[in-house]
């Protein structure tokens, strides 16, 4: 069975390369894409030149102006970068079926068995990064037996482990003298060589050999290598938090080598168990599929303005245009809208979206354009608003009700007598539940089964329909029903004349019945251990009626107990 073989795809300057894939050139210079974090304006992206003069992804952008007078600025638009990221998926399925975007950079794909028909792993690399070239794009990648693996080799292939780049100035001060030496012994830095070197293969694995990730270009850690190719590597490359890098740093631990041969019990117990997780995952001891997205199926409509526009009345005018549109397609496909997004691309690159909910699925233009304009607000047009485009973010499936024969003529008399009362009813569910939450909202439904409490089950109204009819009882039922409460009263099947039941002395002025209920002799209920049971209705002499049986006992011991009133 040929070795498991994943690559992992990095885009580093994604988002700025796309900005000037759309500029076709006339963007010369550095160029930096800002989003705004926390009512700062910081760096998600950069290009080549750009990294150059010194800026990186994260900087505020006061201080990037600073170092670099000439930086060209665009705001980051993520909706289309998500886009984009989707069709570079696209383009990497000619090369595996099992291809899963990660992030919103990079770009994951399975390559078990298929290396060989692009005339091996070096070739293959070769030719996707030749495709990059030629569609303006810098690409990094890894190749290994596990997702992990290739993430680090992707990443950090070549980088040597250094401190972390949060570090304090104290940090070499308070490291530990006895983890440095023993971290500068450690054979897992690279040579694995004596006794150490044989104690990785002579167990079942495969011997040890040199692998060179600082010098490849592709960075190809070859099959049952991983060990080698990233115990070189920073700790960082494992996938951890910032503050776990910074921590293990500070204890001389930069190396993924330094923590192969740590005992795993005490690396979980002083820093969680997230880091063995990404270290097994690394090594291949956990498994870590990559599952492909789902193609999912899209309902989306677009509004390209010839000139630019920002009032409220324009904004609704080209929703009045795109929303009968989105709407006939989720007819024709039987669907309905329950979560809609609206993007407006500003004429700089930017965009603005809005996000509304429905509390049932709908592909009624009417009842979804007044959600949409309540949004509106919100849209900064900034300049100009070029483009809008309507999303439906998730989508259910609307099922058409149609009945045969004499259900439909039946179905059509109710409606008729009703005068419409099931839409009335369906937008009160859908009113009130926008409120308190459509699982608030529940309805009776009738159960086929002779135990008395067990002749209704509750349904969330929103998601069920209405009982037409309801079985007929062959004896009359309380109005109130609870789990039977004990009745002090002689232990005999007569009906008592005098019984004490909750704290009071009852007096016995008639009484109806028995009715025989046996328990379900196929369900195993603990309601029901004391065996059959007569039910009496009884009426006392303050006029309260009441619902009495007497067990005759099976499991449990037997006697009179209450469990239910009439009105």
């Amino acid at each position: 069975m040929p070795h498991r073989r994943i690559l992992s795809l990095w885009f580093p300057r994604l988002g700025a390369e796309r900005v000037m894939r759309a500029g076709q050139g006339s963007l010369a210079g550095p160029l930096a894409i800002v989003e705004e974090l926390s009512n700062t304006q910081v760096i998600s992206a950069l290009n080549a030149e750009a990294e150059e003069e010194g800026l990186f992804v994260g900087q505020p952008l006061r201080d990037a102006h600073a170092i670099c007078g000439a930086l060209l600025t665009r705001r980051r638009n993520a909706p289309a970068e998500k886009a984009f990221l989707e069709a570079l998926g696209r383009w990497a399925g000619k090369f595996s079926p099992w291809v899963a975007p990660e992030g919103a950079d990079s770009i994951n794909l399975d390559m078990t068995g298929s290396a060989h028909l692009f005339g091996g792993e070096e070739a293959l690399l070769q030719r996707i990064e030749e495709d990059c070239a030629r569609m303006g794009l810098t690409v990094r990648m890894g190749l290994a037996d596990t997702l992990g693996a290739a993430w680090a080799l992707a990443r950090y292939a070549g980088q040597e482990a250094g401190l972390p780049p949060d570090r304090s100035g104290d940090a070499i001060d308070q490291e530990a003298r006895a983890t440095r030496a023993r971290a500068a012994r450690s054979p897992a830095r690279g040579q694995h060589k004596g006794k150490a070197g044989r104690r990785h293969w002579t167990r079942g694995g495969t011997a040890p050999q040199p692998v060179e990730t600082a010098k490849s270009p592709h960075r190809i850690a070859p099959p049952g290598q991983s060990r080698v190719a990233l115990a070189s590597l920073p700790i960082a490359a494992l996938r951890l938090e910032a503050s776990t890098v910074a921590q293990l740093g500070r204890l001389g631990l930069r190396q993924i080598g330094d923590l192969l041969d740590q005992p795993r019990a005490s690396l979980a117990r002083r820093f969680g168990r997230g880091l063995v997780l990404r270290l097994d995952q690394a090594m291949g001891s956990t498994p870590e599929p990559v599952s492909p997205a789902r193609a999912v199926e899209s309902f989306a409509v677009r509004l390209t303005l010839p000139e630019p526009i920002g009032l409220v009345d324009d904004l609704l005018a080209g929703i009045d245009r795109m929303l009968p549109r989105l709407c006939a397609r989720l007819e024709d496909r039987g669907k309905g809208a329950r979560l809609l997004r609206l993007e407006a691309h500003r004429v700089d690159q930017a965009a603005q979206s809005v996000t509304v909910g429905l509390a049932r699925a709908s592909r009624d233009a009417e009842r979804i354009r007044p959600l949409l304009e309540m949004k509106l607000e919100e849209i900064d047009a900034g300049f100009g608003i070029e483009m809008l485009r309507l999303e439906v973010l998730r989508a259910e499936p609307i099922h058409a009700r149609t009945q045969a024969g004499h259900l439909e003529a039946t179905a059509a008399a109710r409606t008729r007598q009703a005068g419409g009362q099931d839409v009335v009813l369906e937008d009160l569910i859908g009113r009130i539940g926008a409120r308190i939450g459509l699982e608030a909202i529940t309805r009776r439904h009738p159960v086929d089964t002779h135990i008395p409490e067990k002749t209704a089950k509750v349904l969330a109204a929103a998601w069920s329909e209405p009982a037409q009819d309801w079985p007929p009882s062959p004896h009359p039922r309380p109005l109130l029903m609870w789990r039977p409460e004990l009745v002090m009263a002689p232990d005999v099947p007569t009906v008592p004349e005098r019984f004490r039941w909750r704290g009071r002395d009852w007096q016995l002025a008639e009484a109806e019945g028995p009715e025989r209920i046996a328990p379900e002799w196929w369900l195993e209920d603990p309601n029901w251990r004391s065996g059959v049971r007569d039910y009496w209705v009884v009426v006392t002499g303050c006029g309260a009626r009441l619902w009495l049986f007497f067990a005759h006992g099976a499991a449990l011991s037997r006697g009179w107990f209450c469990h239910g009133s009439f009105a």
